[in-house]
């Protein structure tokens, strides 16, 4: 497994994170009375003296959360932005549970010193990781031993992790090039170096330093024979599975009646990243169900009085794992919209399926508003806080549609649909259904809370401008 520093260099991070957590409330200490005079600043008497418990509380409470995020695993956030999005989601978390305890013990200290804090240690952790980052980039004798690795497999699987680490250009990797015992397709650029009985030879001449397994399931029984060879070879033996295409999900090693085994149907979300999500969506979907109570009230009047009854449109919808469940909108078309869905559908020249139309005679003056600014999606709130949808997920869709999926496509019901999602802040209605799907693989590749929060975010704008929304 690549390591971005070592063991000893995350503990003295974690320790140095606490070092700051304390700066940070000294100098918030300090800085504090300088605030006074500044709006919604409450001037203060005398100068603040913390107690210590709450030094060693705040530390130990940031040093945790930070761990929780791997923030301090040398394995994870290769890239910068990543470190700096999760730093970012654990600080911000960090943050409302000392503001708990504060408001359950201190409550005498001022708002302005603690967000004054927050501030700080937040922009001291992102300062001295830079400076490290540019550290490490800059000496030339950190000990960084070179990456040489060799595939043993040329087929389709090879093929796809040579491209994938040439892709990833990873700083000392590089991979020297195959070995097999049948010519493989040469579409990639490296060398066949011999066959498999060549394997010890070409780790002594070439320096290898890493020998990847990717043989195609038709000669899965000689993977003993290649650990056989290696077995006295300084390498590192890496096996890349091909089962992941058969997974509907993702796979998994689990413990099956005391026998290891791959799942190949793991839920794409870990128990935690599930826990975590729906305590978000309980939340704030609550909360954004409370504040737009009366917007709602205002909408069912408008629709009732022009457009008649039902004011509310229930529509069977496809979920997690499959599940049919009733969405809750506004109704913006006429009655027996349902039974004429036949008048818009298109297809493009591909076939791929267009449902929807800028252009619809289904929907209503009144729901044609509606649409523009998705105040319709309004009641899916309801479905958010009892747990059939999510506040970000992927497009729920309709089951007549569901039916002309490909295999690959019902990867997307891996989690709960969402109000919002990476579909609408790429495109909304103005994307065909087959990218809607390819929007939410990437969703689901990709999650984690702070894409929910970014995408949260950037959905505000795509309803304002109102772009694809019809």
């Amino acid at each position: 497994m690549l390591r971005r520093f070592s063991i000893n260099f995350a503990i003295f991070s974690m320790l140095l994170d606490a070092f700051w957590v304390v700066t940070g409330l000294k100098m918030a200490e300090f800085l504090r009375p300088f605030l006074d005079g500044l709006p919604y600043v409450k001037p203060i008497q005398e100068q603040i003296h913390l107690p210590a418990s709450i030094y060693i509380s705040f530390a130990l409470i940031w040093m945790g959360l930070l761990s929780a995020f791997a923030i301090y695993d040398g394995r994870k956030y290769l890239r910068v932005v990543d470190e700096y999005a999760m730093l970012t989601a654990a600080s911000l978390i960090a943050s409302i549970s000392m503001a708990g305890i504060l408001y359950l013990s201190y409550r005498t200290i001022s708002r302005a010193l603690f967000l004054l804090f927050v501030l700080i240690v937040y922009f001291l952790f992102l300062g001295w990781r830079a400076i490290a980052r540019l550290g490490f980039r800059l000496r030339k004798d950190w000990p960084d031993d070179p990456r040489r690795v060799l595939i043993v497999g040329a087929g389709p699987l090879g093929q796809r992790v040579g491209e994938q680490i040439q892709k990833a250009q990873i700083k000392n990797m590089q991979c020297v090039g195959f070995v097999d015992d049948e010519r493989g397709e040469d579409k990639f650029p490296l060398e066949l170096l011999g066959k498999i009985k060549d394997i010890r030879e070409i780790v002594k001449q070439s320096a290898i330093t890493d020998v990847v397994i990717a043989l195609p399931y038709s000669v899965y029984q000689r993977m003993s024979e290649v650990v056989n060879i290696t077995i006295e070879l300084p390498v590192k033996v890496w096996v890349a599975l091909g089962f992941s295409d058969l997974a509907l999900y993702k796979t998994e090693f689990e413990d099956f009646a005391g026998v290891p085994m791959l799942d190949l149907r793991a839920p794409a979300l870990s128990e935690y990243q599930r826990l975590v999500k729906r305590g978000f969506d309980l939340f704030f979907g609550t909360l954004a169900f409370v504040l737009a109570f009366p917007i709602m009230v205002l909408i069912s009047l408008f629709v009732w009085l022009f457009e008649g009854r039902p004011v509310f449109f229930l529509q069977k919808r496809v979920g997690e794992n499959g599940r049919v469940f009733d969405i809750y909108k506004f109704r913006t078309m006429v009655k027996n919209a349902d039974q004429m869905h036949e008048m818009v559908e298109e297809t493009d020249t591909e076939g791929n399926l267009i449902h929807k139309s800028e252009k619809d005679s289904r929907v209503t003056h009144v729901g044609r508003f509606l649409r523009r600014f998705s105040l319709d999606e309004l009641p899916q709130l309801f479905n958010v806080i009892i747990g059939t949808m999510s506040l970000v997920g992927p497009r729920p869709e309709l089951p007549y549609l569901v039916e002309q999926y490909q295999t690959w496509q019902r990867k997307r019901f891996a989690v709960s649909p969402g109000i919002t999602g990476w579909w609408q802040i790429n495109g909304r209605s103005e994307r065909l259904m087959h990218l809607h799907t390819e929007d939410d693989l990437y969703y689901i590749n990709h999650y984690s809370l702070w894409l929910d929060i970014q995408i949260l975010i950037r959905t505000i704008w795509a309803v304002l401008l109102g772009k694809g929304a019809y």
